[in-house]
């Protein structure tokens, strides 16, 4: 890992408008600015994903060198904002396969439910220095 590039880092469908959604409310909830955010189009993703075979469409979080994937990486993101949002944790209760699987049902679908950008999100003045791309 590059010295300069941040401990964690979320990954995200840059056209997708679910996930743009998500990530406009992590950066209004995360108060102590410990994540930043990549889009999976994107160089830094590019870059550091390049090893992982099967790279997701639509979300991925980078942990201190740890890749997490679907359900899990929503999860540990959103725990790791910390205060109540470690709560998100609970949902380690629920069987991965469950968790997963209902994960992939909104991904499958999230264009036709959410709607499609037609390029990536661009970041405003207040929030460039969270965003790698």
């Amino acid at each position: 890992m590059e010295e300069n590039r941040p401990e964690r880092i979320v990954f995200f469908d840059g056209i997708c408008g679910l996930c743009n959604s998500w990530v406009s409310r992590m950066i209004r909830w995360d108060h102590r600015r410990v994540l930043h955010y990549a889009p999976l189009q994107g160089s830094v993703a590019a870059d550091l994903l390049e090893s992982v075979s099967g790279i997701p469409d639509s979300v991925a979080y980078w942990r201190g060198g740890q890749l997490y994937f679907s359900s899990t990486a929503v999860i540990e993101a959103m725990a790791d904002m910390g205060g109540g949002w470690r709560a998100m944790r609970a949902a380690y209760l629920f069987p991965r396969f469950f968790r997963d699987a209902v994960y992939r049902l909104v991904a499958r679908n999230r264009y036709d439910w959410f709607g499609k950008r037609e390029r990536c999100r661009i970041p405003s003045p207040a929030e460039r220095n969270l965003f790698l791309d």
